[in-house]
C-alpha cells in the first residue's frame, strides 16, 4: 500500500473505529492502559478513530494523557451511554468503519452493536477484565476479547475513583 493509502485508509486492510466508554472501562478495580485497548483494536485493522468518552468527573490528567496517547476525547455532562450508542450508529450508517469496536462492560450498548451488525461491520467487543464483562454484549458482537487483569508492563491510566 501506498503512503497515500496508509494515511486514508483506501487499503485492503480493515477500517477500525474504537469507542471506549472511561466511566466503566477505566476504573481503579480493572487496572486498564488505554494502549492496550487501543493494540487490541488495532489487531482488527487499522484504527481510523479512536475515541475516549468521558463524563464531567473526568480528571484533566486524564484527559491530557489520553490526547498525548492519540485519543479524540469527548467529555458530556452526565452519563455517556447516549453520545457513544449514537456515535456507533452513525460509523455503521455513514460506512466509516469496517470494524467497530467498544471498549466497556455496559450492557446498554447492545442495540448500537446490533445496529452496527445489521449494516454489515464486523464488531469488536473489548472487555476490561473477566469481572467487568458483559456476556449481552459479547454475545451480540461478531469478535471479543477480555483484556488481562493484571499488568506489570507500565503505567496505567485511571482517571477515575481518585
Amino acid at each position: 500500500m501506498d503512503l497515500l493509502g496508509r494515511l486514508f485508509g483506501d487499503g485492503d486492510e480493515p477500517r477500525v473505529a474504537l469507542f471506549v466508554d472511561g466511566p466503566n472501562v477505566l476504573r481503579d478495580e480493572f487496572d486498564v492502559d488505554l494502549d492496550d485497548v487501543r493494540e487490541a483494536a488495532a489487531g482488527a485493522g487499522q484504527l481510523t478513530a479512536t475515541r475516549l468518552y468521558l463524563d464531567e468527573h473526568a480528571t484533566p490528567g486524564l484527559i491530557q494523557a489520553a490526547e498525548a496517547r492519540g485519543f479524540e476525547v469527548i467529555v458530556t455532562s452526565g452519563d455517556v451511554d447516549v453520545r457513544l450508542a449514537v456515535d456507533v450508529t452513525q460509523f455503521a450508517v455513514e460506512d466509516r468503519a469496517d470494524v467497530i469496536a467498544v471498549a466497556s462492560r455496559d450492557t446498554d450498548f447492545k442495540p448500537a452493536i446490533e445496529a452496527a451488525n445489521a449494516r454489515g461491520c464486523r464488531t469488536f467487543a473489548i472487555a476490561p477484565g473477566e469481572f467487568g464483562r458483559s456476556d449481552a454484549l459479547r454475545n451480540a458482537a461478531t469478535e471479543r476479547v477480555t483484556l488481562e487483569e493484571e499488568r506489570d508492563d507500565g503505567p496505567t491510566l485511571v482517571g477515575y475513583d481518585e
